[in-house]
């Protein structure tokens, strides 16, 4: 996978978590990085992370689940790129 995506994916999390908490409702922006494409093995989608259900539901969870999700993206995106080196 390309760096390149991981890497805005990951500036874009700094940007959002450097934020105050909690955020007002309507005002979490989805971490979508506009590269779909779920891993056949780990069900997570490749440019942002997400799972399956958490892609499918995002319209329809409250601003703390969807701050959630942008809690876990820095150690996703850890374990995705280790994963990729184990891999080298």
């Amino acid at each position: 996978m390309n760096d390149y995506y991981w890497d805005k994916l990951e500036a874009r999390a700094q940007e959002y978590l450097a934020k105050p908490t909690p955020p007002a409702p309507n005002s979490v922006p989805s971490p979508c990085m506009s590269l779909c494409l779920m891993h056949p093995s780990a069900e997570w989608c490749e440019g942002c992370l997400r799972t399956l259900s958490e892609v499918g539901g995002w319209s329809r969870a409250t601003a703390a689940e969807q701050h959630q999700v942008w809690v876990q993206i820095p150690e996703r995106l850890k374990n995705r790129r280790e994963l990729e080196q184990s891999k080298r």
